[in-house]
């Protein structure tokens, strides 16, 4: 396996500014560069030329070259990032699987796979994640890092602090996984890496402010403000969403407080109702048909569940105003069934004469989270910070 090379390490401000644009925005002309990040032409090329030089930058030639050589004296050459230069491996543990990925600098995915877990005894998790890191780098022998999300709060990038799903506490995941692949390991919260992800690559490139609501087992959010993802001490934190009151008066599920956007929107909230209601267990998506050919407990439990989701919505675009809304997550196709229903509670709790949210969805299975994940990798040991 090989590891980072240590010509790209560590990058000063200024250079960490230049490849963060190329990387998110490129290929740039050097005075469109220049431009966006306020520099001289020499400042520039003074900062462009050790990522020139290191490989992580390239200059590209462009069409009618020699033509623009003869008008101008040299060629404009815009300057792009060697996107396969180096590969990163990122992990989504859930409770039961683990799900990989290999993605490019700019988080295209190269490969994907999964296993089940077994048990969640770490040192047994920790073998499982070098059998498949060994399989990726067999194949991608560029593997430079590996990135993992978990449904827990982190602490340092490193140590798991509390994790439900798996009962971990304080567990140094990123130091086991590095002993045992020889590659450097970043951990953060699941919700998070999927935030920075579609921050940089997704659907809040480019935007000031953005956020993200996950719709799942659970509940997850992330916001970005100033370009930047909004970093919490409660990033993590289990059971949020538990006390996120919508109706004091609604369900009362074993998954949260009576009312609260656990009880009504979660999978396994909307699960257990019905199951209550008819005696018959059934999946999601089960569900969801029967809501849409108009079953009415199904109907029922989905328009409520709907409504709640709405209402979320609606007080998110009122306190963070945010550019965009995305819904992510295994849960979304709650809307696709009763979107009429989510949009009625969205106008019913904004003013009047509010701009209309701009609302995303995306159903994103579980490779998309491990994507995430291989993008912290890619800030933090590339570009030597998450929080840019």
């Amino acid at each position: 396996m090989t590891t980072l090379d240590a010509s790209w390490l560590p990058l000063s401000p200024g250079e960490r500014a230049v490849a963060i644009e190329v990387l998110v925005h490129g290929p740039l002309s050097r005075a469109e560069l220049a431009r966006r990040l306020s520099l001289s032409a020499g400042s520039l090329t003074r900062l462009t030329k050790p990522l020139i030089e290191s490989g992580l930058l390239v200059e590209k030639g462009t069409e009618g070259a020699a033509l623009a050589e003869v008008r101008q004296g040299r060629p404009s050459q815009p300057l792009d990032m060697v996107a396969e230069s180096r590969l990163f491996i990122g992990f989504k543990i859930t409770e039961d699987m683990v799900y990989g990925v290999v993605t490019t600098l700019r988080s295209d995915i190269m490969a994907r796979a999964e296993r089940p877990l077994t048990t969640h005894e770490p040192a047994v998790v920790v073998d499982l994640l070098r059998e498949m890191t060994r399989e990726f780098t067999r194949a991608h022998p560029r593997a430079a890092g590996i990135g993992i999300g978990v449904g827990a709060g982190v602490r340092d990038r490193s140590v798991v602090i509390r994790s439900p799903f798996l009962d971990w506490d304080e567990v140094p995941l990123a130091a086991l996984v590095e002993e045992r692949t020889g590659l450097p390991t970043v951990v953060e919260n699941d919700v998070a890496a999927l935030v920075e992800a579609e921050c940089w690559f997704g659907a809040g490139r480019g935007l000031d402010r953005f956020a993200v609501l996950t719709i799942g087992a659970g509940l997850g959010y992330g916001l970005v403000s100033g370009g930047r993802r909004v970093v919490s001490s409660e990033d993590g934190l289990s059971g949020r969403g538990r006390h996120w009151m919508v109706d004091r008066h609604g369900p009362l599920t074993p998954y949260g407080e009576r009312g609260s956007a656990v009880s009504l929107l979660t999978i396994p909230s909307i699960r257990y109702q019905l199951q209550a209601a008819t005696g018959r267990e059934m999946t999601y998506e089960e569900i969801l048909g029967l809501a849409a050919d108009g079953e009415p407990m199904a109907a029922r439990v989905v328009d409520e569940a709907a409504r709640a989701l709405g209402t979320i919505v609606s007080q998110i675009a009122n306190f963070a105003m945010p550019q965009k809304i995305l819904l992510a997550g295994e849960g979304v196709g709650l809307v696709d069934v009763a979107g009429t229903a989510v949009e009625e509670a969205i106008l019913a709790n904004r003013h009047p004469q509010a701009d209309k949210v701009n609302l995303e969805t995306k159903v994103s299975d579980f490779h998309d989270w491990a994507r995430g994940a291989a993008v912290l990798a890619i800030q933090v040991l590339v570009l030597g910070s998450a929080e840019t």
